[in-house]
């Protein structure tokens, strides 16, 4: 039951999120002056994923036998780890950022919004050429897709409440990256639908990964913490490392509410799913 659980959940955060970012963009969302725009949907999983690490996974790890000195030490080497990977860049998102701040220094100074919105469609494209850019896009989704599966079936091997939590952090914190992935992907190949079964195809690899990770911690169960303590660690890298920072921009006082609201509204949500889960 638990397997097919976790195959289900990664699914919908792997493919699901990249179906959701295909419906945005084909009905005109997430771009810019949109009432849902990229900063929005930004704001949105980094409030989630920041909930899901320091309100459930955390607290889940503590409350076993595991002395709290490992698992901080895990958390700090998962951390490090993960800014490995990122600097590999196979640890997918996090270059969009990078790429933004070389895009704006060649646009007008004030113009950062059009530099971030630029930058993840013609990122790959200046530094790698339009087939390796697709093909760098689809290398980094699938390693991360990957890993977010291995992590997501960890939670769920812990809890299932824990697991549906984290499917959907992943899966919000998907989306906006999915959407910059299309783009790429519909740069290198004038067909749209293509790009989109590419995509949902290193989506799929979620749910590859949420397999791997069921029978590797099942055979690793009293390692169990200290696995929860890594997919912490996995989603407060995302969220400070990368999310947030893309959100460090001049704006005015109405624009930074929206920010704040949108990040506390990414907690409520897994605040609501947690309860939800917790009552069935």
């Amino acid at each position: 039951m638990t397997l097919v659980a976790i195959i289900l959940a990664t699914m919908a955060a792997g493919i699901g999120s990249v179906w959701l970012a295909a419906l945005l963009m084909r009905l005109g969302l997430g771009g810019r002056g949109d009432s849902v725009g990229p900063q929005h949907l930004l704001s949105l999983a980094a409030g989630a994923l920041l909930a899901t690490a320091f309100m459930h996974l955390l607290p889940e790890a503590f409350e076993s036998q595991a002395g709290a000195h490992d698992l901080f030490a895990t958390l700090l080497v998962g951390v490090v780890f993960f800014f490995l990977l990122d600097k590999a860049e196979l640890w997918h998102h996090g270059h969009e950022h990078s790429h933004a701040e070389t895009a704006a220094h060649s646009h007008a100074p004030h113009d950062h919004g059009h530099a971030h919105d630029h930058s993840q469609g013609h990122a790959h494209h200046h530094h790698h050429g339009p087939r390796s850019g697709g093909w760098a896009v689809l290398t980094g989704d699938s390693v991360h897709c990957f890993g977010d599966g291995i992590l997501i079936a960890s939670a769920f091997m812990a809890d299932i409440r824990l697991g549906v939590i984290a499917a959907v952090s992943v899966l919000a914190h998907e989306v906006p990256h999915h959407m910059g992935d299309l783009v790429v992907l519909r740069q290198t190949s004038p067909n749209r639908r293509m790009a989109l079964v590419k995509v949902s195809l290193a989506g799929a690899v979620t749910a590859l990964g949420g397999v791997v990770g069921y029978f590797l911690v099942g055979q690793l169960q009293d390692f169990l913490p200290y696995f929860l303590a890594v997919a912490s660690s996995s989603f407060v890298y995302v969220a400070l490392a990368d999310l947030i920072p893309q959100l460090q921009k001049r704006l005015t006082a109405r624009e930074t509410i929206a920010q704040i609201a949108w990040l506390i509204a990414g907690m409520v949500i897994v605040t609501l799913v947690s309860g939800a889960a917790h009552a069935h």
